[in-house]
């Protein structure tokens, strides 16, 4: 088998909810970042696309029809280029990053582009169908936005609590404090502000036409550990998760090609994909999942801990962040480095192929060899990718 590795990555800036992308349809926000990661390997044909894998959690909007063909048409690429969607919820990007490098890894194709999208402002209401005509009763109608919709009654109702509550039961079972997250959270905050200060997201976010935004919106550049002490808790009284210690609300779009090590693309590889894992644990418990999927990634990679030097760990809470790096048990300061969803935003669907390409670059800058990206995923999942640094050459 051939190794699959990382030729380039692109995203759009990250709005917040009802911001400045509020407009933008979430086919429109794909079409932008396919577009721009081709633009970083211009001697790439469109035709020699052997196929374009989209990650996606809602589909329930604008969004519904494949949203990865919709992209790839708006995006004027050949009509023969095909293109799937996929949805692991959160995962769902970084699920595409793992079928493109393994399809690569299979020989089934020698380029593929993946990535994902979420418009979380233009996720639509949905009214179930009656089971029978003309129902007299009024109906309700279900934001498909974030978390559970329409549940089926033969789910345990412990498996159906809200994100925050699951969270809320991590914080409690490993003692994590608010004080803890709600530091965790004004660091991501001042790391991303210091990466885009100095210049570190300029060649990895392009911009979308008609929106007068440069750079991630939902970024709090004073955000402090004393300033968020203020806030409420969101699901309990006396609980420890507030609006800003666990990501916003988020649209934005992302996108990588991957190729075999003679794909010809007339740019060279940054990083090789050595290592995948998936893991699964009870719903409730989705924040922790990370765990065991990144030990088996390394595992696969024949890596351990002691091999890796950065890690990119989407933070859908500050909690379940803290509890995973806990349990890994690596040094803090190389997870996130420049920032994280708490600060950059988390659109579902498209926070996998950031974390790739966030790794991939700070691995880059820094010389060195392997990291881990990771995230965890609604309904009890979680994902992760082993990077090698091949930018002094292909492994």
């Amino acid at each position: 088998m051939t190794s699959s590795y990382l030729y380039a990555s692109a995203r759009t800036p990250f709005g917040r909810f009802g911001g400045a992308l509020a407009d933008v349809r979430p086919d429109d926000l794909a079409a932008t970042a396919l577009s721009g990661v081709l633009a970083r390997v211009p001697e790439l044909d469109p035709v020699r696309i052997g196929d374009v894998v989209w990650g996606c959690a809602n589909q329930a909007g604008e969004d519904n029809r494949n949203v990865g063909r919709m992209a790839v048409l708006l995006a004027g690429l050949p009509v023969s280029v095909p293109a799937t969607t996929v949805n692991r919820l959160c995962g769902s990007s970084l699920d595409a990053a793992m079928i493109g490098s393994r399809t690569i890894e299979t020989g089934d194709a020698d380029v593929v582009v993946v990535g994902g999208v979420e418009s979380m402002t233009r996720a639509p209401w949905v009214l179930p169908k009656p089971s029978r005509a003309y129902p007299a009763g009024n109906v309700t109608a279900v934001s498909t936005t974030l978390g559970w919709r329409l549940v089926n009654e033969k789910m345990p109702a412990e498996w159906t609590v809200s994100l925050g509550e699951a969270n809320e039961q991590l914080a409690e079972r490993f003692s994590i404090s608010r004080e803890r997250q709600d530091e965790f959270a004004a660091r991501s905050h001042r790391l991303a502000d210091a990466a885009w200060e100095a210049g570190f997201y300029d060649d990895l976010v392009v911009p979308v036409a008609g929106v007068e935004l440069t750079c991630d919106e939902g970024i709090r550049p004073g955000s402090s550990a004393e300033k968020l002490a203020g806030l409420k808790p969101s699901f309990r009284p006396d609980g420890t998760i507030t609006a800003a210690n666990a990501s916003p609300l988020n649209d934005g779009a992302s996108a990588l090609v991957l190729g075999s090590d003679s794909a010809g693309l007339g740019v060279d590889p940054i990083a090789r994909i050595a290592g995948r894992g998936a893991h699964a644990l009870a719903p409730q418990e989705f924040g922790f999942a990370p765990v065991e999927a990144a030990e088996k990634a390394l595992a696969r990679a024949g890596l351990t801990w002691a091999d890796v030097s950065a890690v990119e760990l989407n933070e859908a809470f500050a909690v379940q962040s803290l509890a995973c790096v806990d349990a890994w048990g690596i040094d803090p300061e190389i997870v996130n480095a420049r920032g994280g969803a708490i600060a950059i935003g988390h659109p579902l669907g498209a926070s996998g192929a950031r974390v790739i390409g966030t790794l991939a670059k700070r691995l880059a800058e820094s010389g060195e060899r392997y990291g881990v990206a990771a995230i965890c995923i609604g309904v009890g999942q979680g994902l992760a990718v082993v990077l090698e640094n091949v930018t002094g050459g292909v492994s």
